[in-house]
């Protein structure tokens, strides 16, 4: 998987308001960090710009961060280094993980931020769960977010504008998602993101970048953490929203 290079520039307009901060990314996951024991050891193996891995640290975990971006990971240790946390940074691919850490290191992996379709196909997802059930202990969790596929792909191609500016820094911008939907669920998908800055003069820059993505059922990610040695704990799966969360432990 490669991308990001050019929207890890602007990826804090494609954040929240409610996660943009590293404490606030890790309140959100608060109902699952606090079944970690002290001083736990932490991967965050997709950490775009590192909010969620920084504020873990913040929380006195022993984390790791790693990303298929060199973008994504420069800035995410800017970002440790601003926060003045302890957060061991590695650029690194899913399947490339077993090759920087010994299986079975970490008591949880995060793979959020609606990453793991970028995946390619079903082998290359299935190879991907492996990498991180691998570097689990017994009894971890895997913590993963994905979008509702079942959603995206009924509503077809499309383009999604957004309907605020959004301020970042001191900066406005407008956000635009265009979606092109293949035909089928087993072909590759495209989502061309677009961040359209506005500075006090009226001038626009603009930033995008096509990412390359293979949608999955829900019951098929099911099936797929079963096969890699994962039990699903917990889902927030429902058919009208737009993400959910599955927590699965290492059998």
């Amino acid at each position: 998987m490669t991308g990001y290079d050019v929207l890890a520039e602007v990826y804090e307009w494609l954040i929240s308001d409610a996660k943009l901060t590293p404490p606030e990314f890790a309140a959100a996951f608060a109902d699952v960090t606090c079944l970690l024991p002290s001083n736990a050891q932490v991967l965050d193996c997709s950490c775009g710009t590192g909010q969620l891995a920084v504020g873990l640290a913040g929380l006195g975990m022993q984390v790791v961060a790693t990303d298929a971006s060199e973008a994504m990971v420069r800035r995410t240790a800017e970002l440790s280094e601003e926060f003045r946390a302890s957060v061991r940074t590695v650029r690194a691919d899913w399947q490339e993980l077993p090759d920087h850490f010994n299986d079975a290191t970490f008591d949880m992996v995060f793979c959020v931020g609606n990453s793991l379709h970028h995946a390619v196909g079903a082998r290359g997802r299935l190879a991907a769960l492996e990498s991180m059930s691998r570097l689990l202990r017994r009894g971890g969790r895997l913590v993963l977010t994905s979008r509702t596929w079942e959603l995206v792909r009924a509503r077809g191609s499309r383009l999604d504008i957004g309907d605020r500016l959004v301020r970042r820094n001191g900066r406005d911008a407008v956000v635009v998602y265009r979606w092109e939907i293949a035909p089928n669920w087993e072909e590759e998908h495209h989502i061309e993101i677009a961040v359209a800055q506005v500075d006090a003069a009226g001038s626009v820059l603009v930033r995008s970048e096509l990412l390359s993505c293979w949608p999955y059922r829900h019951d098929e990610l099911e099936v797929e953490l079963h096969r890699v040695g994962l039990r699903a704990e917990r889902s927030t799966f429902n058919p009208e929203a737009e993400n959910y969360m599955v927590v699965a432990s290492k059998i």
